[in-house]
C-alpha cells in the first residue's frame, strides 16, 4: 500500500513551489508498482510509484519528483520521443531540460543538468539529446518521459491532456514578470503564444465595467440603516457587486488553435481584471457547461454544434447574481440579439481576424490579432 497521506502532502507542497502547475500535478493518479525500484510516470498521466521508494523518500524529495514527473507529461516528452531509437539517452535530455528550470526544486534521484550532458543551458530536449546525452539515465521516469509503448497505460487520454498543457500554459502566460523560470516561459510561448496588447484594451473594458457598477449606489431596504428611526424603518445606502461572466464560442468552428485562445483569454480577464472568480458558460447554439472558475484550467468546454452567442448572452443575463459584464469569445461566424442585455455590459473579444459576422454595435468589440 502507498501512503496516500505522504503522497498527498508531497502534492501540495509541490503545487505551492510551483502553483502554475497545481492542476496538472493533481490531474495525475498515482497508483502502486511494488518491486519496480522506482517512481515513474506514464503516457497516460499515471504515476507508478513503488511503496518502498515513496516510504524511503522525504516529502520534500517525493515532492520534487512529482514535479519533475508531471513536468514530463506537461511537456509531452513521451510524444516527442516518438521515432527516437536511444530511450534511455531522450530520458536523460528530458530530465535535463526540466531540471534547468526547478534550480532549487531538482530531485535528489534525477539530477540530469544541461551541463551533466556537456551543454549549455536554456535549450530543449532535443538539444541535449543530439549533443551528447550518453551514458546510463540515473532514474527511470517512465514512458510518459521516454516514450516507450506500455500496454498498461489507461488513464487521461490524449484530447484531456491537450487541454491540460493548454491551461498550465494559459497559466504561465498569466503569471507576473519574472516569476517564472526561462524554460516554461519558452515551453509555454511554444504550446500558446500570447499576444499581450489586445489583452490590455480587453481588460480595461472589463475594469471600466466593473468600475461603472462598483461606483453604483441605491438605497435599500434588504440592510437597514444602522440608526433606525423610532418609528419608521429606514434604508440603507449599498454598493451593487460586480459579476463577470464570460461565454465561450465551442461551436464546430472553433478549432483547437481557437479554444487554446479563448482558455488563454479566460486567464488573462481573471488575471488582469483583478477578479477571483468568474462563472464561463460553453456554448454553440446552447448552453452545455456553466462553472464558476477561478483558473482557466478549470472551463469545461462542451459543444461542437452550430453557432448562437445570443443564447449565451441571453443564458448569462439570467445567472444569479445577474452579471454586470458578459464577455463573449467567438471566432464571430454567429448571429447577433437585436439588442443588448439590459444593464449588462458587453464586450466581445474576437479570435478570428478574418471574415465574420459584424458584432453590434451596443457591444464593445475587440480584434484578438493573430488568432
Amino acid at each position: 500500500m502507498i501512503d496516500a497521506h505522504k503522497v498527498a502532502a508531497a502534492r501540495v507542497a509541490a503545487a505551492a513551489r510551483l502553483p502554475y502547475l497545481a492542476s496538472a500535478l493533481f490531474a495525475t493518479t498515482v497508483r502502486a508498482d511494488p518491486g519496480s525500484g522506482t517512481i515513474g510516470v506514464d503516457r497516460a498521466w499515471t504515476v507508478r510509484a513503488d511503496p518502498a521508494v515513496v516510504e524511503a523518500l522525504p516529502v520534500d524529495q517525493l515532492a520534487r519528483l512529482l514535479i519533475h514527473l508531471t513536468a514530463h507529461v506537461v511537456r509531452d516528452h513521451a510524444g516527442r520521443a516518438d521515432g527516437l531509437d536511444r530511450r534511455e539517452h531522450w530520458n536523460r535530455a528530458a530530465d535535463a531540460e526540466i531540471n534547468d528550470d526547478l534550480e532549487d526544486a531538482v530531485p535528489d534521484v534525477a539530477p540530469d543538468r544541461p551541463e551533466d550532458l556537456g551543454c549549455e543551458p536554456g535549450r530543449f530536449a532535443e538539444h541535449y539529446y543530439e549533443a551528447g546525452a550518453e551514458g546510463p539515465r540515473r532514474w527511470d521516469c517512465g514512458s510518459g518521459a521516454d516514450g516507450r509503448p506500455d500496454a498498461c497505460e489507461d488513464g487521461i487520454g490524449r484530447e484531456q491532456a491537450a487541454l491540460l498543457r493548454l491551461g498550465t500554459a494559459a497559466e504561465i502566460h498569466a503569471q507576473p514578470p519574472g516569476t517564472v523560470p526561462g524554460g516554461w516561459q519558452r515551453w509555454a510561448e511554444s504550446v500558446l503564444p500570447s499576444k499581450v496588447d489586445w489583452r490590455r484594451v480587453l481588460a480595461a473594458e472589463v475594469r471600466a465595467a466593473v468600475a461603472a457598477v462598483s461606483g453604483m449606489v441605491d438605497y435599500s431596504y434588504r440592510r437597514p440603516a444602522r440608526r433606525p428611526h423610532p418609528d419608521v424603518l429606514l434604508p440603507a445606502l449599498v454598493r451593487p457587486v460586480p459579476d463577470v461572466a464570460i461565454v465561450v464560442d465551442t461551436s464546430g468552428s472553433m478549432h483547437d488553435e481557437l479554444l487554446a485562445r479563448a482558455l488563454a483569454e479566460v486567464e488573462a480577464v481573471l488575471k488582469r481584471a483583478g477578479l477571483r472568480r468568474v462563472r464561463v458558460l460553453a456554448v454553440d447554439t446552447a448552453v452545455h457547461a456553466v462553472r464558476s472558475v477561478s483558473r482557466a484550467a478549470q472551463v469545461e468546454l462542451a459543444g461542437g454544434g452550430g453557432t448562437d452567442m445570443g443564447a449565451g448572452i441571453e443564458a448569462a443575463a439570467v445567472l444569479r447574481p445577474r452579471p454586470s459584464v458578459v464577455v463573449v469569445l467567438t471566432d464571430g461566424f454567429t448571429p447577433w440579439p437585436d439588442r443588448p442585455p439590459r444593464g449588462i455590459r458587453v464586450v466581445v473579444g474576437l479570435l478570428s481576424d478574418g471574415w465574420h459576422e459584424n458584432p453590434p454595435e451596443w457591444a464593445r468589440t475587440v480584434v484578438i490579432e493573430g488568432a
